[in-house]
């Protein structure tokens, strides 16, 4: 029989999340660390990015540690931009060896963006266990990449066997920010933060975290009918674009038409919003599945592999969503905003069809599978 004190506890983990770019990547993977912290409290955890972009801010903000890599993406339109491309590949893959080599992780797990694939291909390499964790309906070239050797797939859409291999997939949805999507009781302060009143219909309009100029053109365009027809909106226009929409309202005295160049109480906008336009992120579209919220969608066209387009059609192919192209958004998403929003019945239609889209606890699923295999 083992004394007591003999037994030995189970060592700490150490996990290597890798991926960024936008928030769409970025609040996945924090909230993935959350969630196995929440599990294993002692787990140390190194993040990897891509040195210049927001993760470098971001992560170490959420309270972990993040190293960056000097990858960057394939610059269309601009040759001489391209030019150092495949030394800053070889400079990242060699980095990445070296921090998997430092920090000894247990297992590594990528989310998308730019330095994801140097990093699980250097843990691969060296007998790490991996996991990715797929976004979108239509994957990236890099994770299709990835997947001939990563250990486990977590995905958010069903049918992703068309792109990988059947045995390594797990339908986990995707992580979300839980306190974003937790609604109850918070419409009446909402109301108050954005400055509202009851009794006109509320749109809440959202590009991302980097904005949107297509839909903000859009908006911009239909900003005389909404005032008409007494619409209340909740306007995140993104930085580019925040001085030409506060300008545009100005010139209306449309004191209804609320500019934020960036929402940080995404939670409080969702609570108050009888309609939702936005870019069609895998993130954004899970946050309005779960908020199970009327929306229509405005895929970014130049999104690789035109991966927002198939994110929307996942949606609107059940009824769940209203689909507007980039390029007809200035000529028709106002009319279709106020069709919409004026219909009760339409509301409602799209409010059932989204109902039972949400995958609740990703986060909580997916940190189990990284646990399992880092403990394997």
């Amino acid at each position: 029989m083992v004394d007591a004190h003999e037994q030995r506890t189970p060592e700490a983990l150490r996990v290597m999340i890798s991926g960024g770019g936008t928030g769409g990547h970025i609040f996945p993977a924090i909230a993935i660390a959350n969630a196995v912290r929440e599990r294993e409290a002692a787990t140390q955890f190194l993040f990897v990015g891509a040195e210049g972009k927001m993760e470098m801010e971001k992560v170490p903000a959420a309270g972990y540690t993040i190293a960056g890599l000097p990858i960057r993406g394939f610059q269309r339109g601009s040759i001489t931009k391209n030019i150092a491309l495949p030394w800053r590949v070889i400079k990242s893959m060699m980095k990445a060896r070296a921090l998997v080599r430092n920090f000894r992780p247990n297992v590594a797990v990528g989310v998308g963006g730019y330095a994801s694939g140097p990093l699980l291909a250097a843990a691969q390499h060296m007998n790490v266990p991996t996991l990715i964790q797929e976004q979108n309906s239509f994957p990236g070239k890099t994770n299709i990449y990835l997947s001939k050797r990563v250990d486990r797939i977590c995905v958010a859409y069903e049918g992703m066997d068309k792109y990988f291999p059947k045995a390594k997939l797990l339908l986990t949805g995707n992580p979300v920010r839980q306190d974003v999507v937790r609604l109850a009781g918070k419409r009446p302060r909402g109301m108050e933060h954005f400055g509202l009143s009851e009794g006109a219909p509320i749109l809440f309009v959202t590009g991302g975290s980097l904005g949107a100029r297509g839909v903000n053109k859009g908006i911009e365009a239909a900003l005389p009918r909404f005032q008409e027809a007494g619409l209340q909106v909740i306007w995140q226009t993104g930085t580019p674009y925040h001085a030409q929409a506060l300008e545009a309202v100005a010139k209306l005295n449309y004191e209804g038409c609320k500019v934020h160049e960036f929402v940080t109480k995404m939670d409080l906008a969702y609570a108050v919003a009888d309609l939702i336009v936005s870019r069609a992120g895998a993130i954004s579209v899970s946050e309005i599945c779960l908020v199970q919220k009327p929306a229509i969608l405005v895929p970014l066209p130049t999104a690789a592999e035109d991966h927002q387009t198939h994110n929307a059609r996942a949606l609107t192919n059940r009824g769940a969503a209203l689909l507007v192209r980039d390029d007809r958004a200035t000529e028709e998403l106002g009319t279709i905003v106020l069709e919409t929003i004026k219909d009760p019945e339409a509301l409602k239609r799209l409010h059932m069809a989204i109902a039972n889209m949400g995958t609740h606890n990703a986060a909580e699923t997916i940190a189990a599978e990284v646990i399992r295999l880092a403990r394997a």
